[in-house]
């Protein structure tokens, strides 16, 4: 009977770019950077490690096809190099490959790493690509603001929040993310905003504005993983390791017949359930120190704080405004910035995702350090849109936690 990950799998060493518009740069130097950092981290030699996973979305705008360019860019030695992608969620998978490959005993230590040059693809936006014939013919004019916005409605019209209390709350993500923002020097956005000032901004998709969605940037994160066991030998104290590390994909519910509202994330949920389980967590609202989710639109992450039962259903308003998910609350979301400030590199997204709660769990987040210890850190990635998406959840924390 599977027995799951938890504690098999320690992260050795982890690398992040800066994220922003880095026109003077290629993919490949981007890689190249977190990947520096990395290694230096793991204080390992690149011998050492035995498999990869290259993550990236839209790889025919930089990289293009295979995981050639990762092997080629990081001067591998001619191991088994993997390219994945899963929409949004395409760093964790990266990372979960890595994670699987090591806690199987297919290998000693191995490397994921994602990166985007979305800049280069000349769109302001996410680049429209074909989904396939089936997709085109039922959502042909979907849009990403337009998609989100509706999920903001149905949510609103289910749990009876007025237009003016959606608005605010929504206001307080951006704000709260822009103020966390600020203090990260690899932050594509660095700005603090006002909370009239996203009220006031042009619409989006109503009721989204402006600063309700995610920007558009250039990134790339990397993680080293091996066992507990090898991490020690290496010299390593107080390892940072994998809890759980769940996916799950829509099976045609959401967009096929009436049984969803429109209001949650059928996956988020799913996966929510399976990985408390494989990390042995029975109150996440208690237990969880903090959390980066997917918020490309700060709907989206108010919604996700409930499909990861940590608002109970319809109280996610009452929660953001009061403060809950501020970096000083008691549960801090976004304490990095989030995608509001990073903006979305797809394949990198899931991997700066983990290496902000690497750093936070080791003290070593500098001006935005938690001065709470953090014992537990969930990522989430959500890609696709609310009705046909795919979830990827990963928990770290302290060994023996």
């Amino acid at each position: 009977m599977a027995s799951g990950i938890k504690d098999k799998v320690a992260i050795l060493g982890m690398g992040c770019s800066r994220f922003g518009e880095r026109w003077n740069d290629n993919a490949e130097d981007l890689m190249i950077e977190a990947y520096v950092e990395a290694l230096a981290d793991a204080g390992i030699e690149k011998s050492q490690i035995e498999a990869a996973w290259l993550a990236t979305a839209i790889e025919e705008e930089h990289v293009g096809k295979s995981a050639v360019p990762l092997s080629m860019a990081l001067r591998l030695p001619n191991i088994p190099v993997t390219r994945v992608e899963n929409y949004c969620a395409s760093g964790s998978e990266a990372f979960r490959g890595a994670v699987y490959a090591v806690a199987s005993g297919a290998c000693d230590i191995a490397l994921a790493l994602g990166v985007e040059k979305l800049k280069d693809t000349g769109y302001g936006g996410l680049p429209q690509r074909n989904r396939g014939s089936v997709n085109d013919l039922f959502w042909a004019n979907a849009s990403a603001p337009g998609s989100f916005a509706q999920l903001a409605s149905a949510y609103s019209a289910k749990h009876g929040v007025s237009k003016e209390d959606m608005k605010r709350a929504m206001a307080h993500i951006s704000v709260k993310s822009h103020d966390n923002g600020s203090r990260n020097p690899k932050a594509h956005l660095r700005n603090k905003i006002n909370e009239d000032r996203v009220m006031n901004a042009p619409m989006i998709a109503e009721p989204l504005g402006l600063f309700d969605c995610c920007g558009v940037s250039d990134g790339s994160a990397c993680a080293i993983v091996t066992t507990p066991e090898i991490a020690r030998s290496l010299g390593k104290t107080d390892l940072i390791t994998v809890k759980a590390l769940q996916l799950s994909a829509s099976n045609g519910t959401e967009s096929q017949h009436n049984s969803w509202d429109g209001s949650y994330f059928v996956t988020t949920r799913a996966a929510a359930n399976r990985a408390y389980k494989e990390a042995g967590i029975t109150k996440p609202r208690d237990q969880i120190s903090m959390f980066e989710v997917h918020d490309c639109f700060s709907i989206t992450e108010l919604v996700t704080m409930e499909d990861l039962y940590i608002s109970d259903e319809g109280k996610a308003v009452k929660d953001v405004m009061d403060g809950f998910y501020d970096a000083d609350g008691k549960v801090p979301c976004q304490i990095d910035g989030g995608l509001k400030c990073f903006g979305h590199p797809i394949g990198a997204s899931g991997l700066r995702m983990i290496y902000e709660m690497y750093l936070q769990m080791q003290g070593r987040a500098g001006e935005r350090q938690r001065s709470e210890e953090p014992v537990f850190g969930m990522t989430h990635n959500l890609g696709g849109f609310p009705h046909q998406n795919v979830c990827s959840i990963t928990i770290v924390g302290k060994e023996g936690a």
